[in-house]
């Protein structure tokens, strides 16, 4: 006989395939409607923006008319309205249902094994804002894919270029640069990371310039970084994005651009002095200290001399002065150690915690939920759990962080991460739990289920210790009956926890 859980994991995933059927009909309808007569307004904007007939096929482009067609459209397709709703093509107001995408060119999202997941829709002219998105939903986790991945991972993957938008994406297939996959305005994630190391090694990078010094950009590069990837950061100057430079310059010139691509380290430098006068002792110094710190994290002895000697010669910084400042930082962080001249002593990674996998999996959940930003779900939580309830040092330090936030009135957690800005191992950890979808669609069950595991675990601690307690001879009689009747209060508890 089929469990309760069972039939409701039947249902979800006989709901998701519909979703993936909705999403492709709907693709479709929207291909189809851009070359309609009545969608001259759509066809010359693509045809301003230079796309050919085989580049809108390709990425199954199409336009969103100033209608809710769709709905309808869907609702003769046999569809019900809770299928409809669960793509999020569609809104319910009141008791009509409105197109979510209207008046908007449309770019499909596929994953990598070409199931349609979501969409984005651009504006034809210049009102805001210029893109709307679908949100996440029981096929869609932003976080989890990357768009023209599905289309890219075909070409010739030596490496992999990371661009903002889809029509970067779209602009940079047509001209013969087909490895090309965006992020859509979304600093990168653990989970992308995974896919795109799975597809390259090599990968490079190209965001807008104003978008190049965000500290978020910076985490998702360290993350990829962090994952084993090579690198690259792709310098342009005479356009704001790259489907803008390659109309302008040519694919030439922009494969020569990526053939020059700088590492991370040097990027990370040309970060770090832009807001700096080298000119100025203070800021020299400081510049200094940085590029210390950058340098000394580089293992490879080879990659680090290198580093030094470029960034000698292209900031007129001395080698010894830059040898000195690492062999300070490898002074205090291995006290003791002998520091050898002109040399790097490699630092010492800390011994991992050794925490039961599903116990950290049921803290990051909690901290996931925390995230979300919601008072009610901190009251829930703070009512059973303290931070120090937390087995792992860094979710601890990372729940701790989040109360104090909460109690000042603070709902707004996504900044959470600004507040441990130097500490990489806990960035990490908060990025990963953000990118992780734990499938969560009821967070009263989902912290009700969880509060009730660490009751049960309780309990089952405190009966242990009182059977242990028990087993004392020199026990005292009233204290044996007090502990006695304390056991069978805690079997009671545990028999009402289902």
């Amino acid at each position: 006989m089929p469990t309760i859980e069972g039939t409701v994991d039947n249902k979800r995933q006989e709901l998701k395939e519909k979703v993936y059927e909705i999403n492709k009909i709907a693709a479709l309808f929207y291909h189809e409607a851009l070359y309609k007569p009545t969608s001259k307004l759509a066809q010359e904007y693509v045809k301003k923006r230079k796309l050919d007939n085989k580049t809108l096929k390709a990425y199954t482009i199409g336009y969103a008319e100033n209608n809710s067609n769709l709905y309808k459209f869907l609702k003769t397709k046999g569809f019900t309205d809770e299928e409809i709703l669960a793509s999020d093509l569609v809104n319910k107001m009141g008791n009509n249902f409105v197109d979510r995408f209207r008046n908007r060119l449309i770019f499909p999202i596929q994953d990598v094994r070409n199931r349609y997941i979501a969409f984005g829709g651009r504006v034809l002219d210049d009102s805001l804002p210029k893109y709307i998105n679908s949100p996440e939903n029981i096929v869609y986790s932003k976080a989890r894919n990357l768009y023209g991945l599905n289309i890219a991972k075909n070409s010739n993957l030596e490496k992999l270029l990371i661009v903002e938008g889809y029509m970067d994406v779209v602009s940079l297939h047509q001209r013969g640069i087909e490895n090309v996959v965006a992020s859509c305005g979304t600093a990168l994630t653990e989970a992308q990371g995974r896919l795109l190391r799975k597809y390259a090694q090599k990968i490079i990078i190209s965001y807008d310039s104003d978008a190049a010094g965000q500290a978020a950009t910076l985490r998702g590069l360290e993350i990829l970084n962090n994952l084993g990837c090579d690198i690259r950061i792709l310098q342009m100057e005479g356009a704001k994005d790259p489907d803008e430079y390659v109309i302008k310059y040519g694919n030439g010139r922009f494969n020569n651009l990526i053939d020059k691509a700088i590492s991370l380290i040097e990027f990370k430098v040309k970060v770090l002095k832009k807001d700096l006068n080298l000119e100025n002792t203070n800021d020299k110094i400081k510049f200094l200290n940085e590029v210390a710190k950058l340098v000394s994290t580089v293992d490879n002895r080879i990659e680090q001399e290198i580093y030094i000697d470029k960034i000698s010669m292209d900031y007129n910084i001395s080698k010894e002065a830059i040898y000195a400042e690492i062999n300070k930082l490898n002074y205090s962080k291995n006290q003791g150690k002998k520091t050898l001249e002109s040399k790097f002593v490699r630092t010492v990674t800390k011994k991992k915690e050794t925490i039961p996998e599903a116990l950290i999996k049921r803290e990051n959940i909690i901290i996931g939920l925390l995230l979300n930003g919601k008072e009610e779900v901190y009251e829930q939580i703070k009512n059973i759990l303290s931070p120090e309830d937390f087995k792992s040092e860094q979710n601890k330090k990372i729940v701790k962080s989040l109360y104090e936030e909460f109690e000042k009135g603070n709902s707004n957690i996504n900044n959470i991460l600004e507040k441990f800005n130097e500490d990489e191992e806990i960035i990490s950890i908060i990025t990963g739990i953000m990118a992780d979808d734990y499938e969560i669609k009821n967070d009263k069950k989902a912290i009700e289920d969880l509060i009730k595991n660490y009751q049960k675990e309780r309990l089952l601690n405190r009966k242990k210790e009182i059977i242990n307690s028990l087993n004392n001879v020199n026990l005292g009689l009233h204290e044996s009956e007090s502990l006695e009747k304390e056991l069978q209060d805690i079997i009671i508890k545990l028999a009402q926890i289902k």
